[in-house]
């Protein structure tokens, strides 16, 4: 076996922890090319700020040998080790450790500070990281966005007559890296959730605001909101009520037009956007053009944006598992019709 062989078990470890509700981070103790002991986070579980899965790690493998000095022993993390964890390594001994994504915030062999390279203590660990890292740093996100996520759901809780797409839809978009943002406090919403992106220098000479239209969401934006970005401009891209990460209500009649655009226009005053650019999908697209009327003196231009959606991409279903979450598409539908 080689380094990304013993990477993978410490990954199955990191996954265990996460199942457990622990952050995901996962270890192993190899001695003599055998895998002699396992660890997997658990200072919430166990009550102990000591148990992460390094310490575990090793706390199993020195009972196994009978001895606190593991001097023939590596040791294999998915996380860069903390200062807790590389005093203990040396404590212990290794030979070597290696990891697999670093950790700017906290990370003791290189990214905060690099314990392993004093050479003023008595033993020298070998380090080597990045080993498997980005299915190391994937897990972490994953992780951390879900458990986000979580925190949103609990402090604006969903209304019965409402729909909210899992959050497992969206783990894996494409090119769509944006922390996303959350209000639920405007008149309109009457309680719902609406989900917007909101990119760029606050000090931009132009914010684009970008609308799509009923077979999307804001993920359609996602290559012209790269390249906004990219020339210094602030991009807001919301997701409709009953579209994308926003909440779904479940009854068709609830998808009123004025409705639709009073959210909006309330959400841009609320994040008090000048010098707007309203940016709509496609000609269709309606509520751009009535949300400039009314409040013209805000918006500098509208700008068709012209991009046609392929309905059978499973990106643009994400947000739509059953028909309940499809209430909005099938109103605004029969807006075009009328």
């Amino acid at each position: 076996m080689v380094d990304g062989d013993f990477m993978r078990i410490a990954l199955a470890q990191a996954r265990s922890a996460a199942d457990q509700g622990e952050v995901p981070i996962g270890a192993v103790v190899v001695r003599a090319g055998q895998v002699i002991a396992l660890g997997c986070n658990a200072p919430i579980s166990e009550h102990d700020p000591s148990a992460h899965a390094e310490i575990v790690a090793l706390r199993a493998a020195a009972r196994l040998i009978g001895n606190y000095r593991l001097t023939d022993c590596e040791l294999f993390v998915t996380l860069e080790p903390c200062a807790m964890c590389a005093g203990a390594i040396l404590q212990a001994r290794l030979k070597r450790v290696v990891f697999g994504a670093s950790d700017p915030k906290a990370g003791a062999a290189g990214s905060l500070l690099d314990l392993f390279a004093n050479r003023q203590l008595n033993h020298q660990t070998r380090v080597q990281g990045g080993v498997e890292q980005a299915a190391c740093a994937s897990l972490l996100q994953e992780f951390f966005v879900h458990r986000r996520s979580q925190l949103q759901e609990a402090a604006s809780p969903l209304r019965q007559d409402a729909l909210r797409t899992p959050t497992t839809r969206f783990t894996a978009l494409p090119d769509y890296p944006w922390t996303g943002h959350y209000v639920s406090d405007l008149p309109s919403l009457d309680g719902l959730r609406l989900h917007y992106i909101d990119e760029g220098p606050r000090a931009s000479a132009h914010c684009y605001l970008c609308l799509h239209d009923s077979l999307a969401w804001s993920y359609v934006f996602r290559e012209r909101i790269a390249g906004w970005l990219a020339s210094g401009h602030r991009v807001v891209a919301p997701d409709l009520i009953g579209f994308g990460m926003s909440d779904k209500p479940k009854k068709e009649s609830w998808h009123e037009p004025g409705r639709h655009r009073r959210i909006l226009g309330e959400l841009v005053a609320r994040l008090d956007l000048p010098r707007c650019i309203a940016v709509r999908q496609n000609a269709e697209e309606q509520l751009g053009s009535t949300l400039v009327a009314c409040d013209a003196g805000r918006y500098v231009s509208e700008l068709l944006a012209d991009i046609t959606v392929n309905a059978s991409d499973p990106t643009y279903a994400a947000p739509f598992p059953d028909a309940g979450h499809q209430a909005a598409q099938r109103a605004f539908a029969r807006w075009a019709r009328m």
